[in-house]
């Protein structure tokens, strides 16, 4: 039987922890041993704003529980707050372990009537908000030859969806990113992974979750915990994490058709060989 899976003085910084599977996972890791710096800005599902309350209450649980927390209401969305989030983490706990980016937000509309400051919006907090913990963690975590980096993609980074298209490219840039760290990481003991998580939080106002599964967070958190442990065999893998179902999923290739030439017509004449998957050469 596994022993079980602690934190004990490990550091962990998680974005996004005051509500959803940002609390699951401070919770968690919290109850596990880990010292959390609960980083919220408490905005609205827009990104709008600032509410100090939420962040505050997810370290108020933590320290009940006989927990060690902070809160840290900096946003990820410019260099200057993920800069800060960091530096919460060494002016109290002198170090940080593990870094989880859950942070989001979401502001729907149909491409063709999306407004730049909406895309650019869920950019700052997905992707560039990412970069902005990730940079300065990063380095500290390679002096350290430690470190766990869990990035957040998503179902519609994976595959796309209707009225995101912020929040879809934004996703599938994680995982770009996530693919850089882990091969810079490596040689000095950072692992990062992608969590592809599905769960009925407040991402999903708006939309009509009737006939959706159980989809709890915590059908999601033990996955990222693994991702973030000390133990984690694996580096540079997604994993999905959708109503109780947990699978890996890969960038794979068709085998192709190799010419020493080509014309739009042989294209054309061979592209049911290019597009055949029986024997997929694995990317990723």
């Amino acid at each position: 039987m596994t022993p079980d899976l602690r934190f004990d003085e490990r550091v962990a910084v998680v974005t996004g922890a005051a509500r959803g599977l940002g609390r699951a996972y401070a919770l968690m890791l919290a109850a596990r041993g880990a010292k959390v710096v609960v980083n919220d800005s408490g905005g609205a599902l827009s990104g709008a704003g600032i509410d100090e309350c939420p962040a505050h209450q997810v370290v108020a649980e933590i320290r009940a529980a006989g927990g060690e927390a902070i809160a840290c209401v900096e946003s990820v969305a410019t260099a200057q707050g993920g800069h800060a989030i960091i530096q919460a983490a060494l002016d109290n706990y002198g170090r940080i372990d593990v870094l989880i980016h859950n942070a989001g937000n979401v502001r729907r509309a149909p491409l063709r009537d999306m407004s730049y400051e909406d895309f650019d919006a869920v950019l700052d907090v997905h992707l560039r908000g990412a970069f902005h913990v990730a940079r300065p963690a990063f380095g500290l975590m390679c002096d350290a030859h430690y470190g766990r980096v869990v990035l957040t993609s998503s179902i519609g980074g994976l595959y796309g969806n209707h009225g995101v298209a912020n929040y879809a490219a934004a996703k599938a840039g994680l995982i770009g990113l996530s693919n850089v760290i882990a091969l810079e990481g490596a040689e000095n003991g950072v692992l990062c992974n992608v969590v592809v998580p599905a769960a009925v939080t407040r991402m999903a106002e708006g939309l009509d979750i009737s006939a959706y599964p159980p989809m709890g967070t915590d059908l999601v958190a033990p996955v990222v915990g693994l991702l973030a442990h000390e133990s984690c065999p694996v580096n540079g893998e997604m994993f999905v994490a959708l109503a109780g179902r947990v699978a890996r999923a890969v960038v794979a290739e068709s085998p192709g058709v190799q010419r020493l030439s080509w014309s739009v017509e042989d294209v054309a004449e061979q592209l049911y060989a290019i597009r055949d998957l029986s024997a997929m050469i694995w990317v990723q």
